[in-house]
């Protein structure tokens, strides 16, 4: 999935060229192009779709160019995740009904890419014996607010494999360090292992004005009139995370705990915790010079020289045309910053 603006990310990420296509730890690789290296080494190249917006069909093929341009997936408006999984489900139904599904972001981080590569496969063989609808639950390192959280019932294992309780978006801290501390609860990775006949059903079943349009250009899937249907029915779907409309109601969803060296990387502050640092605490890129300043994210074009002094715990990201410094406590703000932005400047700077 690629098609997120990547918004809390801004104002590096923009709607232009958002997250998933940029180099934000510096790896010299975008979050996409490292997906896609990921999962090569256990998915052939030929069964590889990308779910995106219309927009960024040229940037995703471009990262990949290994990738066919008939496995990328263009979603003419935006959905949330339910309808980018449904479409992409009857995409490979229409090649194989019978086959097995990864559903993953384009843009998380992964220490542990061998144990990552065995966790999948050990996914892949669970739900190709079991009716179920899988995803991969992360032991939590801290009281993490922005993640959902997933409680497990130990007592209904299957091997490594425990039923899923409950359902928990985004707690406020205090319910968060109870759920760290309960040794119950695993953080929502958002990657989702299942059979194509399982999910589909559970769409049947669960969000038919989902499932209903998707379902209604059956025959023109994998075939040239695809894009033009997808465009017609596409704006119908109901607007729902696959979280939300799917997981949290079905009756039979599993979860494969394990520790990856994951994060979705979805703020700076995750970002900063996974980036090198001076002995201050910085992370900043070349022509920076910092004085009495710690514990900051800087991020500037490399052709400015920057000086800072007397900064801690600062966010400070500069681009052509938009400065943003704040308080990398502060950084839930950026929404607003944006909402403000957009509305005094219009969406030229989003």
């Amino acid at each position: 999935m690629a098609g997120g603006i990547g918004s809390r990310f801004w104002p590096i990420s923009r709607r232009s060229k958002p997250k998933q296509f940029l180099d934000v730890l510096g790896t010299g690789k975008s979050f996409i192009r490292t997906t896609f290296e990921r999962f090569a080494n256990i998915i052939p190249l030929e069964n590889i779709f990308v779910a995106t917006n219309t927009a960024y069909r040229d940037m995703v093929l471009a990262e990949i160019p290994e990738l066919s341009a008939d496995r990328v997936l263009c979603e003419p408006v935006g959905r949330n995740t339910a309808p980018c999984v449904a479409y992409a489900a009857m995409r490979i139904r229409s090649i194989n009904p019978d086959a097995r599904m990864v559903v993953t972001p384009s843009d998380h981080f992964i220490l542990n890419e061998i144990h990552f590569c065995e966790v999948i496969q050990q996914c892949l063989d669970f739900v190709g014996e079991e009716d179920a609808l899988l995803t991969i639950g992360l032991q939590p390192t801290r009281p993490e607010v922005g993640y959902g959280y997933i409680q497990v019932n130990k007592h209904k294992a299957s091997g490594k494999f425990n039923k899923a309780k409950t359902f928990t978006e985004k707690p406020n801290r205090e319910l968060a360090e109870i759920f760290v501390h309960s040794g119950e609860y695993f953080w929502n990775s958002g990657i989702f292992v299942w059979r194509v006949s399982t999910i589909l059903s559970a769409f049947e079943q669960l969000q038919p004005e989902i499932y209903g349009p998707l379902n209604s250009i059956a025959d023109h899937y994998g075939k040239p009139t695809e894009q033009e249907q997808i465009d017609l029915v596409y704006p119908e779907c109901k607007g729902i995370s696959v979280d939300y409309g799917i997981m949290e109601r079905y009756d039979n969803v599993w979860v494969r705990c394990s520790d990856l060296g994951w994060s979705d990387v979805g703020t700076w502050g995750s970002m900063y915790e996974y980036s090198t640092k001076d002995e201050n605490g910085n992370t900043f890129s070349t022509n920076t010079f910092t004085f009495n300043t710690e514990g900051c994210v800087i991020r500037t074009p490399e052709e400015k020289v920057v000086v800072l002094e007397g900064l801690k715990d600062y966010i400070v990201v500069d681009t052509d045309d938009v400065l943003m410094v704040c308080p990398r406590s502060a950084e839930k703000n950026i929404k607003r910053y944006i909402e403000t932005v957009n509305f005094t400047k219009g969406n030229k700077f989003i």
